[in-house]
């Protein structure tokens, strides 16, 4: 094998070399913002005018009035031939609040969540321990989400 011949194997090696290295992935622009989600649900929202969630962990306790604004679901409006898709949104009945915490870690945190009736009744005043969960919704290349999700209804407050 002469010059040019070595030449032009090593050129080929060279320019397959990166196909065998891994690429890079990308993670989509999404901000995260930490904190204690809450959902009432549809069978309890009718009796509830207002909450109020205090959210304690590591020691430090935050506290707030919800803003409660109406929840929905995704209605599948289905594909056209050429492959566009919709959705739709519905009210499903459901209130939803949250509480930002920016320190939020995987620790125990306890949650109480008072409030009162649309009459101006004091709701039953309840409390939850639980440990928020963390996870890699877009791989472990893009960090780890920790998340902490509540339901209020009328049996009490569980997570989610």
């Amino acid at each position: 094998m002469g010059r040019i011949g070595l030449a032009l194997t090593l050129a080929g090696t060279a320019a397959l070399l990166p196909g065998c290295l891994a690429e890079p992935v990308g993670c989509p622009a999404i901000g995260h913002v930490a904190g204690v989600s809450l959902t009432v649900a549809a069978d309890y929202a009718p009796d509830v005018a207002s909450l109020r969630l205090k959210a304690c962990q590591d020691g430090i306790c935050t506290e707030k009035d919800l803003m409660l604004n109406p929840g929905a679901t995704s209605v599948d409006q289905g594909c056209t031939p050429d492959g566009v898709c919709s959705a739709t949104s519905s009210p499903d009945g459901t209130l939803h609040g949250f509480m930002e915490l920016p320190a939020l870690s995987e620790s125990p945190l306890e949650a109480t969540v008072t409030g009162f009736s649309r009459a101006g009744v004091a709701l039953p005043t309840r409390t939850l321990t639980f440990t928020p969960r963390g996870e890699y919704p877009y791989g472990e290349q893009c960090g780890r989400v920790i998340s902490a999700g509540l339901t209020l209804d009328g049996a009490g407050l569980r997570q989610r």
